[in-house]
């Protein structure tokens, strides 16, 4: 099956079907965060570092970087806080701008391969992204919407994203390189909006072959404990084919919902990632046998 490689200057991270499922960090963002984007236009990245490292702490296989900030110089500010993160962690990044002279300003000081965040099916952004996805070499998101915008027809998205793959085909960028995703809307808003999600997550997977992604907190947009949501959400979505998520792996249910997933897709070991993130460690005195082994030593 496909394998999309992407990496920072020291380390690779290879997202797959038969792979464990990949978290892109998703709080390296200032849409709706007031305060962070305030001090990005004014330079201050110390929150921008502190997101990265507790994301990483917490998780995170890759982080997404934006900084699409109103009446800005996101160009310029988009490259420093990549510089900045890269400097403090060595995960690879997401790129991810509307702006095409920010993206390629991002893509210019990257170390390794990068994911560029993103494409659609317009033609004006086809011919302005993907040469930049060429020249540098990285993978991209396709987002399956164009110029008639999203459809609720989840063939129509797949028509889309299949286009676009062929589109970058024509450019030199195999499919490996092209993530795709379907787009998840508000299910408070649109009842078979999960419905819609899971059908183009198959025919992806099994007609493209190429890797997914999304942002899975949209899912739960309005809605009361949205971490519950978003938890069912993702873990019907990997067995439906959704190989990546940008979301927060700041939240336990939602790390949780994901190391389950990957054990019950077989993409987990021996459940070795499992064990090692939920066993109990041994109590201080107790040595390696525990209190079974003291009985032994008693009989």
């Amino acid at each position: 099956m496909t394998d999309t490689l992407v990496s920072s200057a020291s380390k690779e991270v290879r997202i797959g079907f038969e792979r464990p499922f990949v978290i892109i960090g998703e709080r390296i963002n200032p849409t709706g965060r007031k305060i962070l984007a305030e001090e990005m236009k004014n330079g201050d990245y110390s929150r921008v570092i502190a997101d990265a490292l507790a994301q990483v702490e917490a998780g995170a296989h890759m982080l997404d970087v934006n900084a699409g900030i109103p009446l800005a110089d996101e160009p310029a500010i988009l490259a420093e806080a990549i510089r900045l993160v890269q400097s403090v962690t060595d995960v690879p990044l997401s790129i991810d701008s509307s702006i095409v002279a920010a993206l390629e300003s991002g893509l210019a000081v990257y170390q390794g391969k990068a994911l560029v965040n993103s494409v659609t099916g317009e033609e004006e952004r086809l011919e302005s992204v993907l040469p930049l996805v060429k020249k540098y070499g990285a993978a991209v998101v396709a987002i399956s919407n164009d110029e008639t915008g999203i459809s609720e027809d989840p063939d129509v998205r797949f028509a889309v994203a299949k286009r676009i793959v062929e589109r970058a085909a024509d450019h030199g960028i195999p499919a490996a390189d092209v993530i795709v995703d379907p787009l998840v809307m508000p299910i408070g808003a649109i009842n078979s909006a999960g419905k819609q999600v899971m059908h183009i997550l198959r025919r992806l997977r099994n007609e493209l072959k190429v890797n997914t992604t999304c942002g899975a907190s949209n899912v739960s947009f309005g809605l009361p404990n949205r971490n519950g949501i978003n938890s069912a959400f993702l873990t019907m979505a990997i067995g439906a084919g959704l190989t990546s998520a940008i979301t927060s792996p700041l939240h336990t249910e939602v790390m949780q919902a994901v190391l389950g997933a990957d054990v019950m897709m077989g993409n987990d070991p021996d459940c070795s990632n499992w064990i090692r993130k939920y066993r109990e460690p041994v109590a201080e005195g107790e040595g390696r046998g525990g209190r079974g082994e003291r009985k032994r030593r008693r009989r």
